[in-house]
């Protein structure tokens, strides 16, 4: 992996990496360390969180100084949290790990080259400094035309729920079965385990379907680009990435993801959860915009705060109500989704 960067001049950084996790105590708040360690555990090495970070990802605890010493070349800001800002001790603490000799990545809004602090540590120690959300491409605008090929978007009810791991546990799935298919990443969690990507909540609104387009360009092999969705249509603040992501993803196929422990939108407690049916309706009819066929081939379910069997009995409800396998892709795996996906758009 690599990154030409304007900041130090250096090109190269990768793993193995050291997961930073400050003092977070949210477990969403860590979603991008958590996916690291989960889908690339041989790339992680160890994870640094502050003492008062209760969360664990069951990693060895390291320093900076501990992780080079281990044979770490990269730290990764593994935080997501509301805003993208760095905490004050945040930053001292990518500081002490150039020092250490690390190359440091991050995905936050609020960008690593931006602090002359952390920029002169870069310098001062010949190191990497990468920030996903800077546009690593020239994006042009959509152009809306059908293109060649097969998408499949993964779509939300809620923003940080499930998005990303289903769409890998599909993309595992499919090659899994010999067929082609590819992850195409659109957040900083998905950009750091796919290598590559387009961080899309930081891209110009007019520009947001033509990221889509280019992130899944025509392609004749008779294989699959799978699409991490991001936000929702019924989340106040991120109905807009969701909504260039329909239109310039073309989908052939669309998956809803869904936590069935949360009352109300992340952040907005005042905002409820939108009707499994009425969401995916209105996912349908949005992206049917620049795909008329488009069609839902499943449901994913995040289940992991309820029991495995509510969890089952959860899925069984959701299939006899909308027709639709059901499955939760980390406990129960997506093989049913992806036999409905072949079925329903294969031809």
């Amino acid at each position: 992996m690599s990154d030409r960067n304007e900041a130090t001049g250096i090109l190269r950084w990768g793993p193995p990496y050291l997961l930073y996790m400050g003092g977070e105590a949210d477990d969403l708040a860590i979603k991008t360390a958590r996916g690291l360690a989960y889908w690339r555990p041989e790339w992680c090495i160890g994870q640094f969180r502050r003492s008062n970070c209760p969360l664990t990802l069951g990693l060895p605890d390291m320093n900076p100084v501990q992780a080079k010493a281990a044979g770490a070349d990269t730290m990764v800001i593994g935080i997501a949290n509301v805003g993208g800002m760095m905490a004050p001790e945040a930053v001292g603490d990518i500081i002490a790990a150039l020092d250490a000799g690390l190359n440091v990545i991050a995905g936050l809004h609020q960008k690593l080259r931006d602090n002359k602090d952390i920029v002169a540590a870069a310098r001062a120690n010949g190191r990497a400094l990468f920030d996903a959300r800077d546009a690593n491409r020239a994006i042009p605008i959509g152009n809306g035309r059908r293109r060649a090929g097969r998408r499949l978007l993964t779509v939300g009810t809620d923003c940080s729920i499930g998005k990303m791991y289903t769409t890998l546990a599909i993309e595992r799935s499919m090659r899994r079965r010999g067929l082609s298919a590819d992850f195409r990443a659109t957040g900083q969690t998905g950009m750091f385990v796919a290598g590559d990507g387009i961080a899309v909540d930081a891209v110009i609104a007019d520009f947001i379907s033509g990221a889509a387009e280019m992130l899944s360009p025509a392609r004749n092999d008779g294989g699959w680009d799978l699409i991490e969705g991001q936000g929702s249509l019924f989340h106040p603040l991120y109905a807009g990435v969701s909504l260039g992501l329909l239109h310039g993803s073309q989908p052939d196929a669309l998956v809803l993801c869904h936590e069935p422990t949360r009352n109300h939108m992340r952040g907005l407690p005042e905002c409820p959860l939108p009707d499994l049916k009425h969401c995916l309706e209105a996912n349908i009819t949005a992206a049917r915009l620049t795909n008329p066929a488009v069609k839902a081939v499943g449901v994913a379910l995040n289940t992991s705060g309820i029991a495995e069997h509510e969890a089952l009995a959860a899925c069984r409800e959701i299939e006899d109500r909308l027709g639709l396998p059901c499955q939760d892709p980390v406990t129960m795996g997506v093989e049913a989704i992806v036999d409905h996906l072949l079925a329903s758009c294969v031809d």
